[in-house]
């Protein structure tokens, strides 16, 4: 395991201020321990700075015409609290649709949001395969090898790589912000990482934000007549990533759909009629091609074009059953 020191923050703003010298957010620890266990990297932090002690950040409540979520919030409390199911039912079920009940009660929406990728060449430990989004020059693995994980709609920064994370794919279908030290982020944007990061430190992460900023609340707006859901496939019933998932958010005759596990930032089509379901799912798997190397039967099950049927028949059905 990377030998680290530990920090504790009792606030937000004092998080963000100790992690100046390369230092990385801890707060429960799902990820990010895993990580330092596995050397998964040569960009591994000598400094943790614990979050987990800070108080009262772990509320979710209504505030006006918002649903407010603090970053501490557990994935069991979001995936079982009455007000997200009313409010933004797709989050709901996002949240429990991730891990096992007892990684769920561990993990706070600010870790699931913030997660590095799952690709298993990025993940081999000891930092096996030195791949495009952690060393400059590096490349990606996943393309002449085992991409049956990886992206449908291109690569960003020589990566093919997706975002793992369940709850992403809610809060950008439900409009929400992502409120840190620094700034307010629509979720849309947060999850954007410039191709200029790839390969270093900052690359590995799977958000916009800066080394020194730290999450500290969601808010999501509070729609009336809104109807939302989330659904996710993935190879096991439980314990597993999601290798396809969608969050649909309707109003009316319209809907905010965004897919996950198909790219490296969830994948948002906004204003899809939910009139015809079959079109809905067409529409959102339009420039999907995937890497499909069935030319050489060796390679047929490392390929990923199996996403594109999946995805669309997902979203088909998800937006039959609003």
């Amino acid at each position: 395991m990377k030998d680290f020191t530990l920090k504790h923050a009792k606030t937000f703003d004092e998080a963000a201020s100790l992690l100046a010298g390369g230092a990385q957010i801890l707060a429960g620890g799902t990820d990010i321990i895993y990580s330092m266990k596995g050397m998964h990297s040569p960009n591994l932090p000598d400094e943790l700075v614990d979050i987990s002690g800070i108080v009262d950040a772990d509320y979710i409540k209504e505030d006006g015409n918002f649903l407010k979520i603090g970053a501490l919030a557990n994935l069991s409390a979001i995936a079982e609290s009455s007000i997200v199911k009313k409010d933004a039912n797709a989050l709901a079920e996002a949240a429990k649709a991730v891990a096992s009940p007892e990684l769920r009660n561990a993990g706070t929406i600010g870790g699931n949001i913030c997660q590095r990728p799952r690709c298993i060449y990025y993940r081999n430990e000891f930092n096996a395969f030195p791949c495009a989004r952690k060393v400059k020059g590096g490349v990606c693995y996943a393309i002449t090898g085992v991409h049956r994980y990886h992206s449908i709609f291109g690569m960003v920064g020589g990566c093919a790589a997706v975002c793992p994370s369940d709850t992403a794919v809610a809060l950008v279908a439900l409009g929400a912000s992502i409120v840190t030290t620094k700034k307010t982020w629509k979720a849309a944007d947060f999850f954007v990482i410039p191709n200029k990061d790839y390969g270093t430190a900052r690359g590995e992460q799977i958000n916009a934000i800066d080394s020194d900023e730290v999450v500290k609340e969601i808010q999501i707006p509070i729609v009336s007549g809104q109807k939302s859901l989330y659904r996710k496939w993935a190879f096991r019933k439980a314990i597993d990533f999601p290798q396809c998932s969608c969050a649909v958010v309707a109003n009316g005759s319209k809907a905010d759909i965004a897919l996950g596990g198909v790219y490296n930032q969830p994948k948002l089509f906004t204003g899809v009629s939910t009139s015809d379901p079959v079109a809905a799912g067409e529409t959102c798997v339009k420039g999907a091609s995937g890497f499909d190397m069935e030319t050489e039967a060796k390679h047929d099950i490392y390929s990923n074009t199996y996403k594109i049927a999946i995805m669309k028949t997902m979203v088909k059905r998800a937006v039959a059953s609003l």
